[in-house]
């Protein structure tokens, strides 16, 4: 999909995130929305392979959201790419549907990892890389991994263990919207410059605005590259990019863990376009 194409689909993710949280009265719209243009990529820009009609396709590329309180735009993105119709979007964290209000492997064909016990999913993706090498399978995994989750001791064990496994077909992502549940990432734990630390422990990195899709693809692109270890992409994004003029009027730049009132979702989406 052409770059324009893909800042259009990245779009139409979020006006699906804004309406869908709003509509269930719960959920992570703003930590959704920074990571639209990733997800929009992945699923939409050549870089994931599968098949929406047969999700355990055994060759097809894993994306696991460890930020799973995000899964608004998972949802969204596995919506727009026929996983099922768009409608259901709207039943988001209703009883006895499957879009729950975290990824659920077991209620959901198309979810890799059941996620949202922040701090889990790199450890998940190693070991399905792993498995990948084991099995001869010819496929590549993605997990993405919030800011404040990065505080978690069992993200650096994992990090350490990809660079011992050597694992080419791993990318980690991490989203970097500078705020967390209890507010701003460098408040409640600096961890201080991602990427020299991931550095540190033998990946290939790169630092993007992650809220720019040309950046985006291009990282992505590079990450295809690297044959000789794995790669961690610190994605710099802002909480609520798209709508952060409506935020920044609420006095909440965070806005986490709350979906927008009907009148604030209205504004949104006009927004947008």
């Amino acid at each position: 999909m052409p770059l324009d194409e893909l800042k259009q689909q990245a779009l139409t993710l979020r006006k699906h995130i804004i309406r869908m949280t709003t509509e269930a009265a719960s959920g992570h719209p703003s930590s959704s929305l920074s990571a639209v243009e990733v997800v929009t990529a992945l699923y939409f820009g050549g870089f994931l392979s599968y098949d929406a009609q047969k999700p355990d396709w055994p060759e097809r590329d894993r994306f696991i959201l460890s930020k799973g309180h995000a899964v608004p735009v998972l949802y969204a993105a596995m919506a727009e790419a026929g996983f099922f119709p768009t409608e259901d979007l709207m039943t988001l964290r209703k009883l006895g549907s499957p879009l729950e209000g975290h990824p659920n492997l077991k209620r959901l064909p198309g979810i890799e990892a059941s996620t949202g016990s922040l701090g889990q999913g790199l450890s998940i993706g190693i070991g399905q890389a792993l498995a990948a090498r084991v099995d001869g399978t010819d496929f590549n995994v993605y997990v993405m991994i919030g800011d404040g989750e990065m505080g978690e001791g069992q993200v650096w064990e994992a990090f350490a263990t990809g660079d011992k496994y050597k694992l080419s077909n791993l990318t980690a992502i991490i989203d970097q919207n500078g705020f967390q549940q209890t507010g701003a990432t460098r408040d409640v734990l600096d961890m201080g410059d991602f990427a020299k630390k991931i550095d540190a422990f033998g990946w290939h990195t790169q630092t993007i605005n992650g809220n720019c899709m040309q950046e985006v693809v291009a990282a992505l692109e590079t990450a295809a590259q690297i044959t000789d270890r794995p790669t961690a992409i610190v994605s710099k994004t802002q909480k609520g990019f798209g709508i952060l003029p409506l935020l920044e009027q609420e006095g909440d730049l965070n806005y986490h863990g709350k979906p927008l009132s009907k009148e604030l979702a209205e504004k949104a989406l006009a927004l947008l376009g």
